[in-house]
């Protein structure tokens, strides 16, 4: 089969808003290795957009899932429940910065975990309005899209959307917005549009993922941890894209002083499989009546067994060091080609959670542009990247940690090669 009939056969057979970036066909993988149905390999820099910390098909994952097909694939947990979810929970429990007896409740996607928190926060407090930054990303579902902050692609054509969901500023030094700025406006949006007393939850992203990979400064944290203890207010951080060990910590609130109340978790919590989960503290958690959370799918038992040799793989293999020093290396090496590369604006991040923000050297006005060419030569020389941010001007790397040294090495030199062009 040749790529070019499979997209023929694609472009006839599915919609075209399930957007496509590549125009190759994967037909196998290995680590951070993807090959095509032509036979060509590809160093996968995206990971399935930050799903695969662990790589393709870790060993120790695939065994744990050949194990879970020799006994049961599915009885829907809130039917006839198992150990194997348990014991998940109670590790997550243990493993989140969230000091205090804690609870998880596990379902299938990011965008089920995030509208679940919100539930979770809504029956912990009886209040209905959310808050969300600009910027944002939180979803595609009804609820995730009134909570992402950008408008296009997510939006266009999508509404009306669920009432009292709110945006204010994400502080960024990017864009010109101080965290002093970014809590007057939040201030403000309780003078004007919401009393703070009908306020369930405000909902963060520590590092913005679709947002351009904005890390939340540490003072705005506390920030918000302060308003949220004034009025009441579930603090959730959304860790889909930052959990498990991209930011050089299993979670990325390990990296500030303050607690949330909720964590959003998916993506690399099951290395491919699809789980995700919500973990907070108890008494927020059990808010809801029986039969309030859940999902048929919600925690099945092949993700489950996925997820528990993730947290053995990262542990083992030292994974969060690993992703401090890549992370750093590929800053380096970033900062070192600006002077080659004057649309090279910024390199920032935490962990291996690193973008590339680009703008025009002449007027400093932000330039997908570049980092589109950017990407496509890097895509031609067989590396493949993601871009994002509110403009879609940056590259955003989510290599899996487990890339072998060398393999990573010469993808820094495609890097280099494809900013010269």
């Amino acid at each position: 089969m040749k790529n070019i009939e499979l997209n023929q056969r694609r472009s006839l057979a599915t919609p075209r808003g399930v957007g496509v970036m590549c125009d190759f066909y994967a037909d196998r993988a290995e680590n951070a290795t993807l090959w095509d149905v032509e036979g060509r390999a590809y160093t996968d820099f995206a990971a399935g957009i930050a799903v695969l910390n662990t790589g393709h098909r870790h060993p120790r994952i695939m065994q744990a899932i050949a194990a879970q097909l020799e006994r049961f694939t599915h009885t829907c947990y809130q039917v006839v429940p198992y150990q194997s979810y348990v014991s998940l929970a109670e590790r997550i429990n243990g493993l989140v910065p969230i000091k205090g007896l804690n609870k998880t409740a596990l379902f299938t996607t990011g965008a089920e975990a995030v509208e679940n928190a919100i539930k979770i926060a809504r029956a912990h407090t009886g209040r209905a309005g959310v808050i969300a930054f600009s910027g944002a990303f939180h979803g595609r579902t009804l609820l995730g899209m009134a909570l992402t902050g950008k408008v296009v692609p997510y939006k266009v054509g999508f509404g009306p959307f669920p009432s009292d969901i709110y945006h204010a500023p994400f502080p960024s030094a990017s864009h010109g917005v101080t965290t002093e700025q970014a809590l007057y406006a939040l201030d403000n949006l309780f003078k004007s549009d919401i009393d703070p007393q009908r306020v369930a939850a405000i909902i963060v992203e520590p590092v913005q993922g679709e947002g351009g990979f904005q890390p939340a400064p540490a003072d705005f944290m506390r920030g918000l941890r302060a308003i949220c203890d004034k009025h009441g207010i579930v603090m959730i951080a959304d860790e889909v894209q930052t959990g498990f060990g991209r930011t050089g910590k299993l979670f990325a609130m390990s990296h500030y002083d303050v607690e949330v109340d909720l964590i959003t978790m998916a993506k690399s919590l099951a290395g491919g499989m699809p789980l995700s989960a919500v973990c907070g503290r108890a008494a927020i958690m059990d808010a809801p009546l029986p039969g309030g959370l859940g999902g048929t799918y919600a925690g099945n038992p092949l993700a489950v067994a996925a997820a528990h040799a993730v947290i053995d793989t990262i542990a083992e293999e030292q994974l969060c060091e690993r992703a401090e020093a890549l992370g750093a290396q590929l800053r380096q090496h970033l900062d070192g080609l600006r002077k080659q590369c004057p649309a090279l604006a910024e390199v920032r991040g935490l962990g291996s959670m690193i973008a590339a923000e680009f703008r025009d050297p002449a007027t400093g006005a932000p330039s997908a542009d570049h980092a589109k060419r950017v990407q496509s030569r890097a895509l031609e020389a067989g590396l493949v990247l993601l871009t994002c941010g509110t403009h879609g001007n940056v590259i955003r790397f989510l290599y899996p940690l487990t890339v072998p040294q060398a393999q990573f090495d010469a993808a820094l030199a495609v890097l280099t090669q494809a900013l010269a062009e």
